[in-house]
């Protein structure tokens, strides 16, 4: 019989391995919101409206700076986990 690890991760390196999941997936993310305004069709009028367009990138900048806030004290509690585990392995190897 062929023995495996377990199925499931740990709760702790799950959550820590979907952050930076997500914070790889952030700077993706800010270019699609970026460039949705040019996807808009225009109002009435032919010329764009760059008031909205502006209000809009900006916010959306400021919700970005935001997430990544959110997102970066746990990301930082994860390289401090796994480095104790790597440093065993390499004092037990060597």
């Amino acid at each position: 019989m062929n023995r495996r690890g377990p199925v499931f991760l740990a709760r702790r390196s799950y959550r820590i391995r979907r952050l930076r999941d997500g914070a790889r997936l952030l700077p993706l993310a800010g270019v699609f919101l970026f460039l949705l305004p040019i996807l808009w069709a225009p109002a009435e009028t032919v010329t764009r409206d760059t008031a909205r367009d502006g209000i809009y990138l900006f916010v959306v900048w400021g919700v970005l700076i935001a997430v990544a806030a959110v997102l970066a004290p746990g990301l930082g509690t994860g390289e401090e986990a796994e480095a104790p585990a790597s440093a065993e392995d390499e004092d037990g190897a060597a």
